[in-house]
């Protein structure tokens, strides 16, 4: 099950996504905050390659690298930092350079009472270049945000079920 949505106010944009996993909170946790296994579910359209050697767990402060592919045959570089993390509840995600005039990501778990996890994903964002980025390219990032959640929800539902 996934819900997500996605509105716009005061020029940002944010996303909220929901997926319930079939797997414990100790299990999410420990997949979720090796910062390689982003690899594994960003769909491969996005050309998403990690550029840095990250240590093999997140923690508050950690700075990682990427390459992103924006438009076919272009990428930028992203760089994001950890700027929260709180063990089995949430850690955060901010852009400190790249495609974005603001990027700020939240990830949230939650342990249900049948031993699944509910993850969220809170993701508020803002266009480069002001009203011109949000009137030219708005819509088209939008769409691609909200794919890129799609498909995560589509590759750990195979992953986890295997």
């Amino acid at each position: 099950m996934m819900k997500i949505s996605l509105k716009k106010q005061s020029g940002i944009y944010t996303l909220t996504s929901e997926q319930i996993l079939p797997i414990s909170l100790q299990k999410a946790w420990a997949f979720f905050t090796v910062p390689t296994n982003l690899d594994k579910i960003t769909p491969k359209e996005m050309a998403f390659e990690i550029t840095n050697s990250p240590p093999p767990k997140t923690y508050r402060g950690q700075i990682i690298t990427y390459k992103i592919g924006i438009l076919p045959f272009i990428k930028s570089n992203w760089i994001t930092e950890i700027t929260h993390f709180e063990e089995e509840k949430f850690f955060v995600d901010e852009q400190r350079f790249g495609p974005y005039a603001m990027w700020h990501h939240e990830h949230h778990f939650e342990e249900l009472p049948d031993g699944k996890v509910k993850m969220t994903d809170i993701v508020n964002f803002k266009m480069p270049f002001g009203i011109f980025g949000d009137i030219f390219a708005g819509s088209f990032v939008k769409n691609k945000v909200i794919f890129i959640f799609k498909s995560r929800y589509t590759i750990l539902e195979k992953y986890l079920t295997s």
